[in-house]
């Protein structure tokens, strides 16, 4: 934000034909093909196992709204911890551009470039640097740099890089979102807790799983698992357009959304059914946008399954053997977020900023306009983008604003009901 084939090998035998007046002569035979069918895979039986894995060490994370997991870290030896996103939609690991020059650290161009949903951008690189998290060291690290100005306004906090496919294909790496802690081991064998189920990705770089999507029609494809997005369900245009998987009448509102590159509008609804193995998860948030720069590589994949779905398992990522194990966490039942504002704000300049107003949607029906300073949400005056993010997710609420207009300055008391994308 990879694909690997297993071959299975088969031992098959001659066919065997006999005539009635034969049948001695097959009682004969028998016993010897089944000696056969037993012996032969005794030879397969033997293998050598890896060591088992060892316990590094484990340290706490952040969950952001929409579920995305924040670590953070030291670099080099700069003696301030960093913000780092973990998201295995990462096929790497980068840092963000405005810490590269506060830090003063030197970079190289490169040939490279990364896709987003909202951009495709050519990147310097800046490498053989150090992590240090708590008991743990990763060394020869090459990060590509990109401006993450957007992902610090959505989260309110700088976000200093993210941290992907060089972070995870070096361990194994435990996210246990009951307790908010991660867990990282050695590479090796390593017998999974019962009570859970082991997918099987492709991977190349990112996890590609097999997912089954029900609503007016229903469709089995691929999806990337990624942690690094806050929703639960993301699908193309095309493949909705292909799938037909929603009806004509199918209600869907327009909003926005924000990725590698900056922003871009997408359209929100639901499907009624998303089957991740054997768990199945009933009207899920489903945003659908136009991959205009090939994120998805369709008809390959249909989209991405995100961290809001995936936060409810706890999660044992083990790429080396392609193994993720999930287990049903006390989220698992949680209820999805199916408010609806169509209301963009960002914390911008130390401001929580409206930018964005949808046509037709509550914040427009309210009054909003673009410019305007929120200085409180139902009496929270603290300017936490999070909290207030949180405060919107009650659909069917009547949430107060205290806002100043820029045009003139003037406060402005303000009240919308937040809508519900499942009416």
């Amino acid at each position: 934000m990879c694909q690997s084939t297993f071959d299975a090998n088969f031992i098959t035998g001659s066919t065997i034909s006999a005539k009635p007046d034969s049948v001695k002569q097959l009682h004969k035979l028998f016993p010897v093909f089944l000696f056969l069918a037993f012996a032969l895979p005794t030879a397969a039986q033997e293998y050598f196992s890896q060591p088992p894995s060892q316990l590094i060490t484990s340290f706490g994370f952040r969950v952001y709204s929409g579920g995305v997991v924040m670590v953070r870290a030291r670099l080099d030896n700069f003696t301030d911890s960093l913000n780092f996103i973990l998201d295995t939609g990462s096929g790497g690991i980068s840092l963000d551009s405005s810490t590269v020059d506060r830090l003063k650290i030197s970079s190289q161009p490169s040939d490279k470039t990364i896709r987003g949903i909202a951009g495709l951008k050519q990147v310097r690189f800046a490498n053989n640097h150090t992590l240090y998290f708590p008991g743990l060291r990763v060394d020869s690290l090459n990060f590509h740099i990109n401006d993450y100005e957007i992902l610090t306004s959505v989260y309110g906090e700088q976000i200093d890089g993210i941290i992907g496919y060089s972070f995870f294909s070096r361990y194994i790496v435990k996210l246990d979102y009951d307790t908010s802690m991660l867990f990282v081991y050695t590479k090796g064998y390593m017998k999974y807790p019962k009570g859970g189920y082991l997918l099987r990705p492709s991977l190349t770089t990112i996890p590609v799983t097999n997912s089954r999507i029900k609503d007016e029609e229903t469709s089995n494809s691929r999806f990337f698992f990624d942690t690094g997005a806050g929703l639960a369900l993301l699908l193309t245009d095309d493949f909705v357009e292909d799938s037909l998987i929603f009806s004509k009448k199918k209600k869907i509102f327009t909003t926005q959304a924000e990725g590698l590159g900056g922003k871009t509008y997408m359209r929100l609804t639901t499907v009624k059914e998303l089957r991740l193995g054997p768990y199945k998860f009933k009207n899920v948030p489903t945003y659908i946008f136009p991959d205009e720069y090939n994120v998805t590589n369709y008809p390959y994949l249909g989209g991405l399954i995100g961290n809001d779905l995936l936060r409810r398992f706890n999660v044992i990522l083990n790429y080396e053997r392609r193994d993720i194990y999930l287990m049903p966490n006390r989220h698992y039942r949680d209820q999805f977020d199916y408010a609806y504002t169509g209301l963009g704000f960002y914390y911008i300049n130390g401001q929580v900023t409206v930018t964005d107003i949808m046509k037709g949607s509550p914040a427009e029906k309210a009054g909003f306009l673009e410019g305007d300073i929120i200085i409180a949400v139902n009496n929270n005056m603290t300017r936490n983008i999070q909290a207030y993010r949180n405060l919107l997710q009650q659909p069917g609420e009547k949430i107060k604003f205290l806002v100043v207009r820029q045009k003139d300055g003037d406060l402005e008391e303000l009240y919308m009901k937040v809508g519900n994308i499942l009416k």
